[in-house]
Formats: structure tokens, C-alpha cells, sequence
């Protein structure tokens, strides 16, 4: 109990200086009902997303709700590179939160003191072995739960995620950029190509437009024809048709990927292009999309994402939402597990997020957040 209120004491003034409540509208109404219903009482719970200021608002629901928390990092010792801010981990110490990294929770484990739940990201954690299950936030995490043995909700499956990825990574690109004293748009002359087209594209290429900026696609065709794209008019180049992508790239001023596949970029034609381009090349996946031809030197940020370069890579408002479904996942999971030991027992491998969850996160974000609008316009209604 002292170490909740160590953590409440030092992190509530840094919230409420920072934040409205209107900027989380869903995880506020998770911490309240949290309060009274003890979900997670007793539990040992790892929640292993990036590390920024915007991440105390789930660890504040989470010990709401009766966690013992303990926060997970990516770290050189065991091969991840999720980022994090330095100073919100010191933060997190001193309140009497353990942060530790996939060896230290293998240790945990082995010695005895394993966890209930994981709130994963990017499959950080995977090796592990929660009495629950856990809860992944990306896609590009699930390749790591093929075969996994455990429960594991996919909260990028479904739609809330697209609130984050859509709207709130591209913003993150443009102010990144911006950051960096990139001025694109007092100039509408500027080019951009953006490899890929999924969530992540389609958010980056909606802000890009609204700065007046001149945007290119490259995609796979095979998929078919893109309708947000075919509705904005965006130029479409075929990824396979490799003169035409190294010609635009050679035209560029700036490049931007966004496939969420290793390596994506690792072909001949187009590495030549890309070394003898003046354009400002960076990149919003996980991975290295670049692939090894290209020196992480001639990518900003060195190939890391570009928004985390920010003190908050993804604005609040625009997380709040996927931050509340990962961990009312995490809830959701728990009462499943409650329910099998009268039935047939739990489903494993990868699971969708349950669509009346994800609806009623939606409702609260459309109706109590600020960002009921632009949610609108990215849904077409």
C-alpha cells in the first residue's frame, strides 16, 4: 500500500500538470471502475510498453485496480530495442515500481516469483510463461506467439488500434519532423514517397495531406486497390515494379517506410537509388526496413522510429484508447480464465479483441475526448 501511494504522490502532479481528462477519456473511466472492482488484486502484472510520460496513465488504472505492477524494458542485454525515456524509468524507481528486462523476468520466473499477466508489446516478452496469459499490443508482436501454448489477445486486430496508428503516428512523423526543423509546410513543393500503405501509411499520407505536402505510395498492388487512397487521389507505384519505385525515390525529398517488414527496402535497384538521393529518409516501423545496404547513419533517428525522438512519440489523445484496451484485455483475459475452471477450459494461441470491448472504448473516446471528429473522419462516417 505505501508503494501505491509513493507512486500516486510522485505521478498524479505530473499528470494533472500535463494532461486533461479529455485527453484519456477511456482510461480514466478503467482506473474509477478499477478502484471498486479489484481486478488485478494480488496479481503480478508486467506491462511492457514504451516507456513515456503518457504510459503512467495505464500504470495508474493498472495499481488502481489492484496490480502489483512491474514494468518491462527492452534493453541491449537481451536483444530488444523498444525505446523509452530515461527519466520517467527513474521516475518509475523511485515510486517502488521494479522496471526490469526479459532475463531479469526469466530469473523471476524460474526462481519462483513468475507473473499472473503480461501487457506485451512487440513480443518483448514472449519467452515467457504467465499463469493467465498475456495481451499484445502490436501486430508486428504476434510472429512471436505462433506457437505459443498461452491465451494471447491481439489488441492490433481490431479497430480501436487504428485511432493510435492512423491519426496519432503520422502526427508523430510530422512533428518529429517539424523537431528536426524540417519546415515542409511553408513549401507544398515538397515530395514525399511512403513505402506502405496499411495503418500506419494511411495515417502518415492523411497528415501529410493536411500539411499540403505532394505524397506517393508505394505498395504491394497484388492486394488490391486501397480505398482511402483511390478517395484522396494519392499516386499508387507497384513495391515490385523497382524502376519505377527507385525513380521515386531518386526524385524524393523525403522517404518514409512503413510496411512493418524487415528489410523491406533490400533491393539492389532500390538501395541504389536511395544512397544516391539528397532525400531525408526515416522510418515508422519496428524493424529496420532499410535493411543493412543502407548505414543507420543516413536514416534520422537511425532507423529507430522517427516520433520517438519525441518526449511523447504518440500524443495522448490519440493513445488513450489503445493503452485502455490493452489493458482491459488483460481483465477480459482474467475473467475467461475465471470461467474455464467451470467449463471446458481456455482458448490459446492468438485472439481478436471482443467486439462489444472494443465498442464501448470507441463510444468513450467518441464521445468524451477530444478527438471525436477527427475519429469520425478517419472512420467515414
Amino acid at each position: 500500500m505505501k508503494s501505491r501511494e509513493l507512486f500516486k504522490s510522485l505521478v498524479n502532479p505530473i499528470v494533472d500538470s500535463v494532461y486533461t481528462s479529455d485527453e484519456y477519456p477511456a482510461l480514466a473511466l478503467y482506473e474509477y471502475e478499477w478502484a471498486q472492482t479489484q481486478p488485478f488484486d494480488g496479481l503480478r502484472v508486467l506491462a511492457a510498453t514504451p516507456v513515456f510520460r503518457n504510459s503512467l496513465l495505464q500504470y495508474r488504472a493498472l495499481i488502481a485496480g489492484g496490480a502489483e505492477l512491474v514494468v518491462g524494458i527492452g534493453g541491449a542485454e537481451n536483444g530488444a530495442t523498444m525505446p523509452c525515456d530515461d527519466g520517467v524509468v527513474r521516475l518509475l524507481r523511485e515510486s517502488g515500481i521494479q522496471v526490469i528486462g526479459l532475463q531479469d523476468a526469466l530469473d523471476a520466473e524460474a526462481e519462483g516469483h513468475g507473473f499472473d499477466l503480461i501487457l506485451d508489446c512487440a513480443g518483448q516478452f514472449s519467452a515467457c510463461h504467465p499463469r493467465f496469459g498475456f495481451v499484445e499490443l502490436t501486430r508486428s508482436g504476434v510472429q512471436f506467439y505462433e506457437k505459443c501454448e498461452h491465451p494471447v489477445y491481439v489488441a492490433d486486430s481490431g479497430i480501436v488500434k487504428r485511432i493510435e496508428t492512423c491519426l496519432g503516428t503520422g502526427e508523430g512523423y510530422v512533428r518529429a519532423l517539424a523537431q528536426l526543423g524540417y519546415d515542409f509546410g511553408s513549401d507544398a513543393g515538397k515530395k514525399f514517397v511512403v513505402f506502405g500503405s496499411g495503418k500506419v501509411g494511411q495515417g502518415i499520407v492523411l497528415q501529410l495531406l493536411r500539411c499540403g505536402a505532394s505524397v506517393q505510395v508505394v505498395t504491394d498492388c497484388s492486394r488490391g486497390s486501397n480505398p482511402f487512397l483511390d478517395a484522396n487521389d494519392v499516386p499508387v507505384t507497384d513495391c515490385n515494379d523497382l524502376d519505377a519505385v527507385a525513380a521515386l525515390v531518386r526524385d524524393a525529398d523525403f522517404v518514409v517506410t512503413a510496411t512493418g517488414v524487415k528489410g523491406a527496402l533490400d533491393r539492389p535497384q532500390i538501395v541504389e537509388a536511395l544512397l544516391a538521393s539528397n532525400a531525408v529518409l526515416a522510418n515508422m516501423g519496428v524493424e529496420d526496413e532499410y535493411g543493412p545496404s543502407i548505414p543507420a547513419t543516413r536514416v534520422l533517428a537511425e532507423k529507430k522510429p522517427l516520433n520517438f525522438i519525441l518526449e511523447e512519440p504518440t500524443h495522448l489523445k490519440y493513445i488513450d484508447a489503445s493503452l485502455a484496451l490493452h489493458a482491459a484485455l488483460g481483465e477480459h483475459l482474467l475473467r475467461e480464465a475465471a470461467d474455464a475452471n467451470k467449463n471446458a477450459g481456455p482458448n490459446v494461441g492468438t485472439i481478436d479483441p471482443p467486439s462489444e470491448l472494443e465498442q464501448r472504448i470507441l463510444s468513450m473516446t467518441m464521445q468524451d475526448g477530444l478527438i471525436g471528429p477527427e475519429i469520425a473522419e478517419m472512420m467515414g462516417w
